[in-house]
């Protein structure tokens, strides 16, 4: 494979096949390969006029012993199973979405990036119902998805320089009793023209706050908030509208596994400079991107001096030295891939 895996950007490369099942209404059929990525969907399909899909984001290493290993699975195809229920679809087994991932990756394994690269495999499993309806109702029918991708960071430079975050008030991403804790197509398409203010504004990453009152956080575009206190504690955003990240969750161990205080509780957005020493967004596609500032309702909160923090740095290395298999896997979060 000649790409260049150094240089590799986040964004869609075709590999040579992806994963398919398909719900019929009773059960799940066997898992398939196909090769053609266009593939034909009814003009009618509930997923085109309802809405009714969900995916999730997960990410496969070369590690240093050679070994193939995808980063804690199990946790992303039990979210699925509580998206699809959220939005009342029905999801493949915990089981069904382990073989399928293994399958994508093995039929792949030429874009599973070199150890030392930087670069991974991106798993993109998604859920859409099929059935052809005009009325609104829950489809009948379902087909998941098992596609990959080779990518590079997510931000331009990745860990090694903080930027600057915009916070929105005047569109919310999701309401408190709504779909925002489900990983479901819905939410990001109604993100869309926050990121694109945000952008417009010179920021590359957006910030939420609540939607009842704008006073607190919720969390980044595309990631959860983290930060690390003054006084040395890692903090995180209790809400009932933000989607639990598996990163941020392996974030809490690890920071536990080092001595700090895990506190999850609302933040308010005026208290940030007061309280944080460092600012984070965290997710399995940046894995974790230093915040130098927030700029909110005409106000500026900075941390750090604008420099990447030496807390979150150490939690960078630690759970990347364990995805690349530099670092023992003590919580038993790899999933190993057989025959690669």
């Amino acid at each position: 494979m000649s790409l260049d895996w150094s240089n590799l950007s986040f964004q869609y490369m075709q590999t040579d096949c992806f994963v398919v099942a398909d719900y019929d209404g009773e059960k799940w059929g066997e898992l398939r390969l196909e090769t053609n990525p266009v593939m034909d969907i009814h003009i009618a399909a509930s997923a085109l006029h309802y809405g009714q899909e969900c995916f999730e984001g997960i990410k496969c290493f070369r590690t240093k012993s050679g070994e193939v290993a995808i980063f804690r699975p199990d946790e992303n195809a039990r979210r699925m199973i509580y998206s699809a229920d959220r939005i009342c679809m029905v999801a493949p087994p915990e089981e069904l979405f382990l073989a399928a991932c293994d399958m994508a990756v093995k039929n792949n394994a030429n874009f599973v990036p070199p150890y030392g690269t930087g670069a991974s495999l991106y798993i993109r499993p998604l859920l859409i119902g099929t059935e052809p309806t005009v009325g609104v109702k829950a489809s009948k029918t379902y087909r998941f998805i098992v596609l990959v991708t080779p990518v590079g960071p997510y931000y331009k430079n990745g860990f090694s320089k903080t930027v600057e975050a915009f916070a929105i008030n005047q569109f919310d991403r999701a309401a408190p009793l709504g779909t925002g804790t489900a990983k479901v197509g819905g939410n990001y398409a109604a993100a869309l023209i926050a990121g694109k203010v945000a952008k417009e504004a010179g920021f590359a990453i957006e910030m939420y706050t609540d939607a009842k009152e704008h006073k607190y956080v919720d969390e980044f575009g595309t990631s959860n908030f983290i930060g690390i206190t003054k006084d040395g504690k890692y903090k995180t955003p209790s809400s009932s509208a933000i989607l639990g990240s598996i990163t941020n969750k392996s974030l809490q161990q690890l920071a536990a596994d080092m001595g700090l205080e895990v506190v999850v509780e609302p933040i308010a957005v005026d208290s940030l400079e007061e309280q944080f020493a460092e600012v984070g967004a965290c997710g399995t596609a940046a894995v974790i991107t230093p915040i130098g500032a927030v700029h909110a309702d005409g106000k500026v909160y900075r941390f750090n001096n604008g420099e990447v923090g030496e807390t979150l740095t150490k939690l960078y290395n630690e759970l990347q030295g364990i995805q690349y298999g530099d670092i023992e896997d003590r919580h038993g979060w790899l999933r190993i891939v057989e025959g690669v």
